[in-house]
């Protein structure tokens, strides 16, 4: 949500159009009717951008019956595409409305006033609302009473397995019933899904049982107090009994605010999501199990703020090792630890450019391979000083 709004910015700059405050997805799993300015202070939003791009709260009432085009613009389109294909509807059109806005703008090879701008939109403009900033930040206090945090984004939530296909762990009625959700939902593409296949290459979520294994191997003590981030976990207690064994200091929004302090945001995903973003931005250590949208954008925010210590699991190699203790041909001990340290060294946040394309890879997949903008913002949203990166601009 965040990247999309940000990048629809930059694109009306591009354009050189007015940007209507975006309507927010009203229809998607959690049915969340948050509007923009429950989300994020509107006012500001507006405010801060106004010497970039002039932004208004609706569509003047002039324009209610002007032609109006939708449009589903192209996936990582960079400033040709815009310039010239989406420009040249102004020649037609009064109004453009964008269908979608995931992934619409290119990561990299735009011009360096656009980079810059998509930086101030997300690392300044995009504030939360107030109230959700005043409960968060109380949150932020009273993780800090217990010592040094560390925020775990545990994405075990029935959306995010009923959409990878991951049921490693689960019961025979479990991936049963993930799979009669992926299966009628209807824009998400994806039907049959090997669990086992996923699995080991990565694209799965590390179960809590797998996280207490890697926080243990990485050298935490058990009074380690953690923030979970993260929705209603699948299985509930049964799932979590392994991981709170290891680390009993495991706490939630739900624990660290009264029932009457959560009851406004309580029935909003995306409101108890930004809760969630703003801990786990300010944390100690950031550690999510899975490198999804929300992931990529704390551990972005966190380089920007000064590459705090965000430590992103090799999920391919780790499952490889949980495998050979599943099998008992490796034990918890030393020998894992070593290992799992090891394999995370060059993972933990320290500065380095955005990575661009995979090697080989062709079209949309080229594009779709590169690290996201928001991901890694270096070199574009940091200055460089003795090439070293320090500062913001």
């Amino acid at each position: 949500m965040r990247a999309g709004i940000c990048d629809m910015v930059a694109v009306a700059r591009l354009i050189n159009a007015t940007l209507v405050v975006p309507e927010l997805d009203k229809r998607s799993f959690w049915q969340d009717s948050s509007n923009f300015s429950d989300v994020f202070d509107e006012e500001y939003f507006i405010q801060s951008l106004a010497n970039d791009v002039k932004i208004v709260k609706k569509l003047p009432k002039e324009f209610a019956t002007a032609t109006k085009a939708v449009k589903h613009f192209i996936s990582w389109s960079g400033v040709e595409y815009y310039q010239g294909e989406i420009a040249r509807l102004w020649d037609d059109y009064q109004v453009i409305r964008a269908a979608k806005s995931d992934s619409r703008l290119a990561n990299n090879n735009l011009p360096a006033d656009i980079q810059k701008l998509r930086c101030r939109a997300f690392y300044n403009s995009l504030r939360f609302s107030p109230r959700i900033e005043a409960l968060a930040h109380l949150l932020v206090e009273r993780m800090r009473s217990f010592g040094p945090y560390i925020a775990l984004h545990l994405r075990y939530e029935k959306d995010m397995l009923a959409f990878s296909g991951c049921t490693y762990g689960l019961s025979l009625a479990e991936a049963d019933e993930l799979t009669k959700i992926r299966e009628n939902t209807s824009y998400w593409k994806v039907k049959d899904i090997d669990s086992q296949e996923q699995r080991v290459k990565g694209y799965c979520p590390l179960t809590p049982k797998e996280v207490g294994i890697l926080l243990s191997a990485l050298g935490y003590p058990s009074n380690t107090p953690i923030y979970v981030a993260a929705g209603e976990i699948y299985g509930g207690d049964s799932q979590m009994a392994d991981l709170r064994s290891r680390f009993p200091t495991l706490i939630s929004k739900e624990n660290l605010a009264s029932s009457e302090e959560l009851e406004p945001f309580s029935h909003y995903a995306s409101q108890m999501a930004a809760l969630d973003y703003i801990v786990s931005v300010q944390s100690d250590v950031f550690i999510p199990s899975y490198s999804g949208n929300m992931a990529r954008a704390v551990a972005g925010h966190r380089r920007y703020l000064g590459h705090l210590k965000t430590i992103n699991p090799d999920r391919k190699a780790l499952v490889h090792l949980f495998n050979k203790l599943d099998r008992g041909s490796l034990n918890e001990g030393r020998k894992l630890s070593e290992t799992i340290i090891e394999l995370h060294k060059r993972r933990q946040g320290s500065p380095r450019k955005r990575k661009g394309p995979i090697s080989g890879t062709r079209g949309k997949e080229r594009f779709r391979s590169e690290e996201a903008f928001y991901e890694n913002p270096l070199p574009d949203c940091l200055c460089q000083e003795e090439s070293k990166f320090m500062h913001r601009s």
